[in-house]
């Protein structure tokens, strides 16, 4: 993963980013770290796009939101609105 992706991070998710084995444990770890990613960083993390899909329209254009500062995070659909 680019250095620069790992802006912002502490020294301990980074170590935890860089022992995950593939991307959803990247995106998992994100969401357990309450950590919203960047369209970019999501792009990188998941090999070009989105893995999730809208379950209301299937779009992939879906966007984290943090719910506290903490663990709780929602995504949000980008095209609908439809918030999961």
């Amino acid at each position: 993963m680019r250095e620069e992706l790992l802006k912002g991070l502490t020294e301990e998710q980074i170590a935890k980013v860089k022992a995950c084995k593939n991307q959803e444990e990247i995106l998992k770890l994100a969401k357990e770290e309450g950590v919203e990613l960047t369209d970019e960083q999501l792009q990188v993390v998941s090999g070009g796009g989105c893995s999730i899909h809208c379950p209301r329209c299937g779009s992939q254009n879906i966007r984290n939101i943090p719910l506290d500062k903490k663990v709780l995070m929602t995504q949000i659909c980008r095209d609908c609105g439809f918030t999961f």
